[in-house]
């Protein structure tokens, strides 16, 4: 007997842009957090806003988009985003981690984490920050498991919701 599981083909980490990577992250986006947090629409626009701002100056140097395909199918994301005009002081930000509902559990997270940080020390970044909000704990195991602490937290709408934003930094 073949455990479902074992009969999947294998999820892989590639990195760089990709022909429909800025639809799928957003998709999984907004599908997810539409569901699970009742975000709304505003939340997927932000979204594909920034994250299409973040594809037009995209340089190879310091950003790194970074997705988990089985076979063909985007079924994770995260990014790192080294060239916002912050990053001279924050350093590179962690950005659209996401991994699609049907694939938790595997390990890719730990994949995509892993991936990212390693690029994020060979760019030479000295500092490394996310934002987040807490329930997300999933998330939040990993983000520590690499390095990352909690500086601060703070009621914030900016995520089209009231949420108890939080301030991860990771630092070399």
């Amino acid at each position: 007997m073949t455990d479902e599981r074992s009969a999947r083909p294998p999820v892989v980490i590639e990195e760089g842009l990709r022909d429909g990577a800025h639809a799928a992250v957003v998709a999984m986006h907004g599908a997810y957090y539409a569901r699970a947090w009742r975000f709304d629409a505003f939340f997927e626009q932000k979204v594909a806003t920034e994250l299409a701002e973040f594809i037009s100056r995209y340089e190879r140097g310091h950003d790194r988009m970074f997705l988990a395909f089985e076979d063909k199918r985007i079924v994770g994301s995260l990014i790192v985003d080294g060239g916002e005009p912050v990053a001279a002081t924050n350093g590179a930000h962690l950005r659209w981690f996401i991994i699609d509902d049907a694939y938790r559990g595997r390990g890719i997270g730990k994949m995509l984490i892993g991936s990212a940080m390693e690029f994020v020390s060979a760019a030479g970044f000295a500092r490394c920050y996310l934002t987040t909000f807490a329930g997300l704990d999933t998330a939040r195991s990993l983000y520590e498991r690499a390095g990352f602490t909690l500086v601060r937290e703070a009621r914030s709408e900016t995520w089209g919701t009231p949420v108890a934003e939080q301030f991860f930094v990771w630092r070399r």
